[in-house]
């Protein structure tokens, strides 16, 4: 089988306000050795827009895999998180819910929400890679197919 790849690559949706955090995951889902194509938006009002394709975002492509910040302006984490798990179109697609809180409350809200994954910030890029492989593996074929010979 040759190196070349078929189909899209995975489109993540970054839901985060601070750069350095963001900066962070971009560079490390490029280390990820898997194709993906990263939108950053920085709050929660620009989240909601973008997966319900509302004005400037009206052609955005559906995510397959949403990275959030649980602390967030305009919208909080839990609201976003909230609102994609109520929406018949939009709850099966993977929340992975990034956080500084240490607040118990917090992981169980989201847990009560059905949340896919929840990452303790800071944390090491490699967990944070497995956590992303992880869902991946539970997207449809066409995300990545191998290349015929």
């Amino acid at each position: 089988m040759n190196e070349h790849t078929v189909g899209r690559p995975m489109e993540i949706l970054l839901v985060e306000d601070g750069l350095t955090d963001a900066r962070l995951v971009i560079e490390g889902l490029k280390k990820g050795g898997f194709r993906h194509r990263v939108t950053l938006v920085r709050d929660g009002a620009e989240a909601l827009e973008f997966v319900g394709k509302q004005g400037r975002f009206a052609r955005a492509p559906r995510p397959d895999i949403i990275l959030l910040d649980l602390y967030l302006p305009k919208h909080n984490g839990m609201v976003v998180l909230s609102q994609l798990k109520n929406d018949c179109d939009l709850k099966s697609i993977p929340v992975v819910i990034m956080t500084s809180s240490d607040a118990s409350e917090d992981r169980d809200g989201c847990e009560l929400l059905q949340v896919d994954s929840f990452i303790k910030k800071p944390f090491g890029m490699q967990a944070f890679l497995q956590v992303v492989r992880e869902l991946k593996r539970h997207l449809l074929s066409d995300v990545i197919l191998p290349a015929m010979d």
